[in-house]
């Protein structure tokens, strides 16, 4: 067997092995702040603790991804769309590892929270739950399609996001200041409240990684409309 195809075998299972372990790193994640909140939504602990357990396999992942990747640079040299694959997926790898530090977060003040009694106002974390989920999944979709619509879809959806987030932290404050007596309960769901914001932002930045990936345009930080533009000009 001549010793180049034999590389670019190698190459090509290198990069095919490097993205599932993306793949697998975003099913964690996502795994991670679904048993997260659904644990707090109906007061199971169990859930909470899976979500901060599982949080160490996303860490591990992302170290391998990472070493994997150096080795595929070292090794093959590769170029253009092959070496774009290979910045796009540890630039997700570092996205997913932190959205999972966030359901680790969310588990870890969910405990805290169901250690007193009940309160109507961990209702109000659902619908930015579902929101925050949506954008994870939907980023991900685009990154391993190369779907740039649905990436740039993911920017007005995230304002949407922050706008629901600030209404939730304003009412999560209000209630602090006719209830204190369980002040600490509503910080704890405040911070939650935060680390679901920051898994849009996450997401956001997942998305645009795709978008440099099947474009090569590098559009962080540009917003919705340029993005758009340098898209359509790349």
């Amino acid at each position: 067997m001549s010793e180049i195809p034999h590389m670019l075998a190698n190459f090509e299972n290198a990069l095919k092995e490097a993205r599932e372990s993306v793949l697998r790193m975003a099913s964690i994640a996502e795994q991670n702040l679904e048993c997260a909140v659904r644990g707090l939504l109906t007061r199971n602990s169990e859930l909470c603790n899976e979500a901060i357990v599982e949080d160490d396999e996303v860490n591990n992942l992302e170290r391998k991804i990472d070493a994997d990747s150096f080795e595929i640079l070292m090794r093959y040299n590769p170029v253009a769309s092959d070496l774009r694959e290979v910045i796009a997926g540890m630039k997700v790898a570092n996205n997913l590892e932190r959205i999972s530090d966030e359901a680790q977060n969310i588990g870890r003040r969910a405990k805290k929270i169901l250690k007193h009694p009940e309160i109507s106002e961990v209702a109000l974390i659902e619908p930015l739950y579902e929101q925050a989920l949506s954008l994870l999944r939907d980023s991900m979709k685009a990154y391993a399609e190369g779907d740039n619509d649905l990436a740039l879809s993911l920017y007005d959806r995230d304002r949407e996001l922050d706008a629901a987030h600030k209404k939730v932290i304003r009412d999560l404050t209000r209630s602090i200041d006719n209830e204190e007596v369980r002040v600490k309960s509503f910080l704890h769901l405040i911070f939650i409240v935060r680390s679901l914001e920051r898994v849009g932002d996450h997401a956001v930045n997942i998305a645009e990684d795709g978008i440099f990936l099947e474009s090569a345009t590098n559009v962080r930080h540009l917003g919705p409309e340029k993005a758009a533009e340098e898209i359509e000009a790349s």
